[in-house]
């Protein structure tokens, strides 16, 4: 396995999707779908095979592509797509060639139900297609017990009934059909049925569902669960008929699709082509920005022309005239015209477009950042340098939480990250010396003078950031512990309030909100988090040792042997006070005992 290989395993992304094998000469010779690329993909490579066929497939495997979709459905329908497309040599099923099967409405006085692969008939309705048979058969026999509709492939219109062609046959006479064919069932009536019946097949499968789960119902009711069983399968299958693909639509034919994704030095762009309602082509480009002179148009009429280059033969063997963009070109091309969706499936499809450029783009990060971890660092405290409206990077931050319950045991805490990661050796906690009572300000103020005074003593380092958990009030109360010390101006001062994305800077009432997606959040979330476990642990460590204290530390002749003791053997302040004078003085003594239970009793 190559280096390079290995790097592409490691970056997989935990989605469902369709991944692609490649060999040496760049033939896909496997396609495969997935419900996470990642445990899948490696699977093949992290152990050992039984079939000799998945031996030689991953011996020969030299390089992967792979597609990323929203659900397994549509994972399974670019997958039967693009075996179809490729025909890869160690793929055993959909190799058949066989199109989708879709579910007809005929014409006709009395239109016939069905199921088929063959070709469109002019005047009949198709529905579909549907990437799983099963789906279309459950639902065909589904339909035909609700809905009495003639199977026969007779000629029936007003001539043969008027001439009393046709005999009535075994499904009339077990309640299947109303006699289409003899004319006992009007066309009005029987069209209701095929209006409802076209509902249903459009997607709005609610009425049959309720149905189904009322019938479900009664029968678990009778104790007949076989029979409810095979009810709750059909109600199953139903569900999946409601899932609509994008990736097989009967709506969408021979379109391309571009999703153009840019970052400051780099586009991204992933093209999807479809042919006959499903996609068979899918591939992400990528162009470095030497300047940032190439507007987004520019950037899509360049991908639009490198792909009409390097996919030649599809254009002309499918005349693709509709592309689907994000953003139009500013080059016109003879024979395209370009659409921006903005709702139903093209809409879908082009999102998910945008999704394969964003998941490219994201890899090529990753890979980056594996072959060079210090670029990484680089990029989230430029990130939050920007954010934050910093003249240096943040590489060293310091974040403050107090914590204190009805103003007793107050404490704080003081995090610090060295390069966007925790310097868990610097951490600090404070117990509050000069604040009565529950007051953040001043609680903040004592810290903040005690820290940075030390500093300045010991001659460390400052940081070029503070946060402090709170609003204004906080960022004021810093402030003024920073000016009285001289250190004013000296570091970026802001102040995260509850809602967390909400940034208070110095003298400005109004906050910055920050993208929840932004590393900047995640890196300030992270201090956070750490500030507040930091203070609360040391806060509870402090309380509880006050409440022992205050009952056993005060009592004459009780030291921290006896004291210790006793907790051991009691468990709990409690327990000791229910002790008996006999228990006690087995264990420390009858003079201790005697003293003890005498404390106790007074401060009760």
């Amino acid at each position: 396995m190559t280096d390079d290989l290995k790097l592409k395993l490691s970056l997989l992304p935990d989605e469902p999707g369709v991944y692609r094998y490649r060999n040496r000469e760049g033939t896909i010779i496997y396609v495969g779908k997935a419900k996470n690329l990642k445990r899948r993909v490696n699977s093949y490579f992290n152990r050992e095979h039984d079939s000799l066929r998945t031996t030689m497939l991953v011996r020969n495997i030299a390089d992967l592509e792979y597609t990323v979709v929203n659900t397994e459905e549509e994972a399974l329908d670019l997958e039967n797509a693009l075996i179809k497309e490729h025909q890869p040599r160690y793929n055993v099923m959909l190799k058949d060639d066989k199109s989708y099967p879709w579910i007809c409405v005929s014409g006709g006085l009395y239109p016939r139900v069905y199921i088929t692969r063959e070709a469109r008939a002019k005047g009949d309705r198709y529905y579909g297609p549907y990437p799983r048979a099963e789906v279309a058969k459950v639902l065909i026999d589904t339909i035909r017990q609700i809905y009495p509709l003639r199977t026969c492939r007779l000629n029936v219109s007003r001539e043969t009934i008027e001439a009393d062609k046709h005999r009535l046959c075994l499904q009339y006479h077990i309640h299947r059909c109303e006699g289409c064919c003899k004319g006992l069932v009007t066309p009005e009536r029987y069209g209701e049925y095929i209006s409802e019946i076209r509902q249903i097949l459009n997607g709005d499968t609610h009425q049959l569902m309720d149905l189904l789960m009322a019938q479900m119902q009664q029968l678990a009711a009778e104790l007949r669960f076989e029979e409810a069983e095979l009810l709750k399968r059909r109600y199953k299958l139903l569900e999946h008929v409601r899932r609509r693909s994008v990736i097989v639509s009967p709506t969408i034919h021979n379109i391309d699709v571009f999703g153009l994704l840019r970052d400051e030095d780099a586009a991204h762009v992933n093209y999807m082509h479809m042919r006959g309602g499903a996609v068979v082509q899918s591939v992400t480009l990528e162009y470095r920005l030497s300047t940032h002179d190439e507007t987004d148009a520019e950037l899509m009429s360049m991908a639009v022309g490198e792909v009409r280059q390097r996919f030649a033969e599809t254009y002309r063997n499918d005349k693709v005239s509709e592309v689907l963009v994000n953003i139009l070109p500013d080059v016109e091309f003879t024979g395209l015209s370009f659409i921006i969706p903005q709702r139903g499936d093209k809409k879908h499809l082009l999102q998910i477009a945008l999704k394969n450029a964003t998941q490219h783009r994201d890899e090529r990060l990753r890979m980056m950042e594996k072959l060079n971890p210090e670029q990484r660092t680089t990029r989230t405290l430029t990130t939050m340098q920007r954010d934050l409206r910093m003249t240096t990077l943040p590489r060293h931050v310091e974040c403050f939480d107090n914590s204190n319950i009805g103003g007793t045991s107050a404490v704080a805490s003081c995090v610090v990250f060295r390069n966007a990661k925790p310097a868990k050796k610097e951490y600090r906690h404070y117990n509050i010396k000069t604040v009565e009572g529950a007051d953040d300000f001043a609680t903040m103020r004592e810290v903040v003078t005690r820290r940075y005074s030390r500093l300045i003593q010991e001659g460390e380092e400052l940081p070029q950031l503070l946060i402090v958990d709170g609003g204004k009030g906080q960022v004021s109360a810093t402030l003024e512990a920073l000016e009285g010390i001289g250190l004013r101006g000296q570091m970026t001062v802001v102040g995260i309030a509850k809602r967390l994305n909400e940034v208070y800077f110095p003298g400005d009432s109004v906050p910055l909100y920050i993208d929840k997606n932004s590393e900047t959040l995640h890196v300030i979330q992270r201090l956070r988090d750490e500030a507040h476990r930091f203070a609360i642990t040391f806060h509870r460590k402090q309380r509880s040792k006050s409440q022992i204290q205050s009952v056993l530390d005060d009592v004459p002749g009780i030291g921290p042997k006896t004291r210790t003791l006793l907790l051991k053997h009691f468990k709990s302040v409690k327990r000791i006070k229910e002790a008996s004078e006999q228990e006690l003085a087995a264990l420390i003594g009858p003079a201790k005992a005697r003293t003890l239970i005498a404390s106790l009793t007074n401060n009760q």
